[in-house]
This record gives structure tokens, sequence and C-alpha cells, in this order.
């Protein structure tokens, strides 16, 4: 589904997680934060390789399977043998096939399908500041990562270095059409670029150091999601973001993993980071050369190379002129309160949209939510519909005749759908949607070369797969927000959390829809709904 696409990665199907800052306020600087950051995500690759990474698991009761002493006891029970002691205690691992790619990993441009590469011989990280890039090794032939007081120094060496911007900065033609891309990236190894282009493909990971500090979140949702085109590597498996006031965030591309995946790479950072940062605002960067150490990519550009990334800049500044990214926080209550109410969450911030696109375009459209199916070998996703016949009544209600009916039925609506939204996440989570299934129908239908069957010619399957509005959910105390691009150009992306005793909300879209409106419409349903459950009446 990924690696056929055509579309560029960036906006259409990248998105990314900025982490919530270092606690303690010194460790915010740049040098710094980039250095623990990097070190910390070397140690989790390398206890991921060795196989000492916890794994991941769903605890349905986890007082009695999310404790030390579950753990310790099935530590010794083979690995035959374990997953049915885990579900004893109803808990259920969870697949961790993705995690490989997220290092040394990059999405390969091809004409027609793409891609993904590995190769985990290689020792080296990619940098990426002012559009130059850089190369170091983080491991040494022993595979014993370097000193951090080594990575500090290579790091201090980058920022310091005066390097002008390069006049055709490479990385926006990750940023292109694939096919256009992928003849020139033919282009680029024919002229001489095979070893540069090897040393970015097999890197550890990316990390972009960006020379500005973030203004506010609006800024910093832009800056993530997609930057300025020339300080990022869009294919790489994922971007390290870090800001010149240390703020940081995580771009990465869709095809290898879900978010998952990538949430618990961010979890285990932050917190080690955090708790055992690696250096402190004390610490000095070691006596080393440098210079000898960090080297400075060069690529031979012919004129057809000069061109072609000269209309890819003007490509990629076009589509980001028109993306407009907007957030609320919505502070009169959050999953405690709804708990309480014995209505979920989610199924509350979902009937939000649906009573905010109705409140503001007086209709019901195709909605997405994404689901995790890693309960199953290989698992990836699987689609919730969150627009319903039950979030239709409720949002007419609210929406078109609130006077008409009393708190209690109001309140009566809003369980049918949490009741239902349930059903729904359960059924997906455990296989049982259908999006995936007539996805996989319809391409071995293609593949055979099979005439496609009536149903996928059907206008209404086209308008069920046009999602207008598509939404993804991680909440983490890593991560301060997440988003990503509208999936059509009509529609809105929301990236959502909920909290404790707050919502968050982070809505893109372009000039078709106007997402500061579509936020409004949010904030206002949350209210209405949150007063029905308080048993207030709506605009009391």
């Amino acid at each position: 589904m990924y690696l056929k696409a055509r579309e560029p990665v960036v906006l259409n199907f990248n998105a990314f997680m900025s982490f919530n800052p270092d606690p303690k306020s010194e460790y915010n600087d740049q040098l710094i934060r980039a250095t623990n950051m990097t070190v910390s995500a070397i140690r989790f690759m390398k206890t991921f390789r060795a196989g000492y990474l916890e794994p991941e698991v769903f605890h349905l009761n986890p007082e009695k399977s999310d404790t030390q002493i579950f753990k310790k006891i099935i530590r010794f029970v083979p690995s035959s043998l374990s997953w049915f002691g885990a579900y004893m205690v109803n808990a259920y691992p969870l697949d961790m096939s993705q995690y490989f790619r997220l290092f040394n990993s990059t999405r390969l441009p091809k004409l027609n399908r793409d891609e993904l590469y590995t190769d985990e011989k290689a020792k080296h990280l990619l940098v990426l500041r002012n559009g130059n890039f850089y190369v170091f090794d983080v491991i040494d032939r022993d595979g014993n990562m370097l000193k951090p007081s080594e990575i500090q120094a290579h790091l201090k060496y980058i920022l310091t270095d005066n390097s002008p911007a390069p006049a055709f900065p490479l990385g926006y033609l990750s940023s292109e059409n694939r096919d256009t891309w992928a003849l020139l990236r033919k282009n680029l190894l024919d002229n001489g670029n095979e070893e540069a282009l090897q040393k970015v493909d097999s890197a550890v990971f990316c990390l972009s150091l960006d020379d500005f500090p973030i203004k506010d979140f609006v800024h910093l949702s832009h800056t993530m999601l997609h930057g300025d085109g020339a300080n990022r590597w869009y294919d790489k498996s994922f971007n390290l973001i870090i800001t010149k006031d240390g703020t940081a965030g995580v771009n990465f591309e869709h095809s290898w993993g879900d978010g998952v995946a990538v949430l618990r790479f961010q979890n285990e950072v932050f917190k080690d980071s955090i708790k055992a940062p690696a250096i402190s605002p004390q610490s000095q960067p070691a006596s080393v050369d440098s210079s000898r150490a960090v080297q400075k990519l060069d690529f031979k550009l012919n004129d057809a190379l000069k061109a072609g990334i000269t209309k890819a800049k003007q490509r990629f500044d076009a589509n980001v002129e028109t993306l407009s990214l907007n957030q609320i926080q919505f502070h009169e209550g959050g999953k405690d309160l709804l708990k309480q109410k014995k209505v979920s969450p989610d199924a509350v911030a979902q009937l939000a949209f649906q009573m905010a696109f109705l409140r503001q375009y007086n209709q019901t459209v195709a909605t997405y939510e994404s689901c995790s199916t890693a309960a199953f070998k290989h698992g990836r996703t699987e689609t919730i519909r969150p627009a319903s016949i039950h979030t239709k009544k409720c949002s007419e209600a609210f929406v078109r005749e609130p006077s008409k009916h009393s708190t209690e039925e109001l309140q009566k609506l809003i369980v049918e759908c949490s009741k239902y939204h349930g059903r729904l996440t359960k059924e997906a989570a455990m296989g049982q949607g259908f999006d995936r299934h007539l996805f996989v129908l319809r391409y071995l239908a293609l593949s055979k070369g099979v005439a496609l069957p009536d149903f996928y010619q059907d206008q209404a399957y086209a308008r069920l797969n046009h999602n207008i509005i598509s939404t993804s959910t991680l909440l983490s105390p890593a991560v301060q927000l997440g988003g990503f691009g509208p999936v059509v150009s009509d529609g809105f992306g929301v990236g959502y959390q909920v909290h404790d005793d707050w919502i968050g909300c982070n809505v893109s879209s372009y000039p078709t829809r106007n997402g500061k409106e579509f936020l409004q419409c949010i904030y206002k349903s949350l209210e209405d709904i949150f007063n029905v459950l308080k048993g207030k009446k709506i605009g009391s």
C-alpha cells in the first residue's frame, strides 16, 4: 500500500511526534540534548539487537501480569510455552517484527514500487545541518558505542562548522514524487555519487540539527512535520530533529512500520536521556580530532540534477505553503471524568469530530481511525470507522435540535455511541475489520490480472475510501504532540490525545477546508458533551 504510492512521502505519509522538553531546563541545550538522545538511541538499538529489550505486551489485567514477579517467572519459561503463561494471566505479547527497520534503514525510490533497504553492519550516524550532510562512526570496530564525550565533540564540531548552505540542497529530492525521484536517483548514482548515497542510506539514523528556536506549537508542528526541506532526509526510517533551543521530535517514514514501534523508541529514548543522561551541562567534549573523524559528504551534480533539485524545491515550497496546522487544548475534562461516567474516552473524542463536522459543513463524511493489529504476527493496522448511524443520530440531536431532548436522552445517545465504538475498536484490533480484507482482495485481483469485481467500481466504495477526516491517537509521557497531513486534498488530518484531565487536538488542512473553524467546532462539541455528562443543559 505504501511502497506503490507515487505521491511524495512528506505531508502525504510521514508523520511526526515531538518530545516533551527535558524537565531539567539546562539539559535542553541543543548540543547536550542531541548528544544524550543520540546515545540513548544507540543504547536502545544495542539492547534490541542483543535480544534484551523487554517485549511489548498488551496487559488486560495489569495487576496480575504487569508485575516484577510475573516478569521474573516468565523469563525462565521456554519461549515455546511462555506465550501460554502470558495468556493465562490475560497478557498478550505484541508483534515486534517492525523494530529492526528502525535503524540503518531507508526507503529507496524505484519506478512503480519503492524498496526498503537495511544494512545492519553500518556503524555511522548521518547528521544534517544547514542542508549539509555529515557522517561519523558511533560504533567502533568491536561493536561498542563511541564514548559520549566523543559523540559530543563531533556534534559540537558540526554545530560550529561555518560551511555555507549548499546552492542545491540534496534533501529536497527525498520530498519529490517517487517516480521523479527514482529517475533522479539513478542519475545521481551514474554521476559518481554511489559511495555518498550508500552512506546516507545505511546510516544508523538521521539526526537533523536546525539553527532556529521554536516559537509556538504551530511552528513546532510545521518544523517536525516538514521543516524547510533542505535539512531532512524524508526516506530514512526516521529523522531525529533537534532545534536551536533543544526542542526535539521524530519525523518518520511510514512504509516500514507504524506509530507503535516509533512510540516505544521515543518512550525509551526520552526516559533514558532524562534518567541516565550520558553527559551533563558540565561535561567537556573529548579532545579528539573531529575534523578527521567527521566526513562532510559532497555530491557531484550535473545540470539535470541541479534542475531536478530546483524543481523539487519549488514543488515542496508550493505544497507546504498551502498547508495549515492548528491546535486546541480543552481543559474542562479528560479521561478521568469520562471513565467515571462509564464512557470510552476515545469514543467521546471521535464523537466530537463527527459533531464538529456536522456543525461546520452540515454533513457526515468518511472517517478513518488507525488501530494497531500488533496482536497478530506481522500485524500492521486496521481501520476503525468512527462515523456510524449512532454518531450521526447523536450529532444531529446535539447540533440541530438540542432543545427537543432531555439531558438524560442525550446522555443515553452518548453511551450508545461509546458502546458501538468500543465494539468497532475490539473488532479492528482482533482482525475483524473490513478495510484490510477488501484491500487485499482488490490487490490479489489486480496481481492475478482478474477483472475487478463490480463492488470495487461502486461509488460508495470510492467515497468510503476518500477519508475526509483521518485521525490517529497516541498517548505517552514522552510525547508533547503529534500530527500528520490530510490524506486527501479536501480533508483534515487529526492527531489527538485524551489526557487525564484535558484533551489536545492538532489539525492539518489545505485551503479547501478551514482547520481553525473545525477546531472551534470540536471545542464546542466537547464542551456540550462534557456538560451533558455532568448533567447540565447544553449552553448552560
